[in-house]
């Protein structure tokens, strides 16, 4: 049985000493020393052995035991040694081939413009507010005097949410204008950008969502002539100092008096064109002085704070600066158009 023994430890200690992986290395635990290992089946031979060689030979056994596990031990950090070895020459990194270019995104033309506006109405000292895109009607409409029945009102302009119609899309971004003013008082010079959304059909000129930004001041002595200076300060601001506008008697329920302002058409510079639709200007905006009514809704006396307000079109803007021809390439996401800003 002594023979028996040490041939077992040769032999494994031979085979383990070629172990390549740790799945061999199991293998070659589980064959001699496993429950129905070499080993194993050597050990359960003692019962016939004489009380002398019993303690002789279970000592050997378990010295044979003791040097397979070591052994095992120690090839098998051989083998993950020479396994993590292999994987840092196969996943190495050669950092003298030239990386990957990989394109890198810019501004949205349209968000360029209203960060380009925002600086202008910073430097001239207005504030920027926000506010949410679902609105409630009476900011919407009621508290800015438009009527119950005033077209804009109706379902077929406006996306409400509420068979009530008193929570919709925001069909203009005013409300912030009553919000400011209830919130933060006289005097008052901000702005507000965001999406509004309105049942329009979809042309070079309109969209049912849109970008808006609508500015309010007031103040002790405003007049119409704060609003037009105002107002071509900023557009020549964007076009440049030869840009042409012109203001047209207007109605908006929220201002009175009121009026529109159009610039000439960047396409066709006044000849007429499928742009301005033939007119040669190019309406970009509606303003006025803001309704005494508006004023008193939001506890303001008008005879001491009038103001003026004005609302713009965002992608009318952008469609001027960067001679964009028709509004819906701005949303379809052809990257085509995009990359040529």
């Amino acid at each position: 049985m002594k023979e028996q023994l040490e041939a077992i430890r040769k032999g494994a200690l031979e085979a383990i000493g070629g172990a390549q992986d740790t799945a061999g290395l199991e293998s070659l635990r589980v064959k001699y020393l496993g429950k129905k290992g070499e080993l194993t089946a050597v050990l359960k031979q003692m019962g016939g052995l004489s009380a002398e060689l019993r303690p002789v030979i279970g000592q050997l056994a378990n010295e044979v035991r003791a040097s397979v596990e070591k052994a095992i031990e120690a090839q098998s950090a051989v083998v993950s040694e020479r396994a993590l070895r292999a994987r840092l020459e196969a996943e190495a990194v050669d950092v003298t081939i030239p990386g990957k270019k990989f394109p890198l995104g810019h501004k949205h033309p349209m968000y360029a413009v209203l960060d380009d506006m925002k600086e202008i109405f910073i430097g001239m000292g207005f504030e920027i507010f926000d506010g949410p895109e679902v609105e409630q009607a009476e900011y919407n409409f009621t508290k800015l005097n438009a009527p119950e029945d005033h077209p804009s009102r109706d379902w077929t302009d406006t996306f409400y949410l509420t068979e009530d119609s008193s929570i919709l899309l925001r069909s203009q971004t005013s409300p912030m204008q009553i919000r400011a003013m209830e919130t933060h008082g006289v005097p008052i010079r901000m702005i507000s950008a965001g999406r509004v959304y309105r049942k329009d059909e979809v042309d070079a000129t309109h969209s049912p969502m849109f970008h808006q930004i609508e500015g309010l001041v007031v103040d002790k002595g405003i007049t119409m002539a704060d609003l037009k200076g105002t107002l071509n300060t900023i557009i020549r601001e964007i076009y440049g100092p030869n840009t042409q506008t012109r203001f047209r008697p207007h109605h908006f329920p929220f201002t009175e008096p009121s009026c529109e302002m159009d610039i000439q058409c960047h396409k066709c510079g006044g000849k007429g064109c499928p742009t301005c639709k033939g007119e040669g200007w190019i309406e970009i905006l509606g303003a006025g002085m803001v309704h005494p009514k508006v004023l008193r809704n939001c506890g303001i006396d008008p005879e001491e704070y009038p103001g003026f307000a004005f609302g713009m079109g965002l992608e009318r803007l952008a469609l001027g600066q960067f001679k964009i021809s028709d509004m819906r390439l701005i949303f379809e996401n052809d990257v085509r158009f995009l990359e040529q800003f």
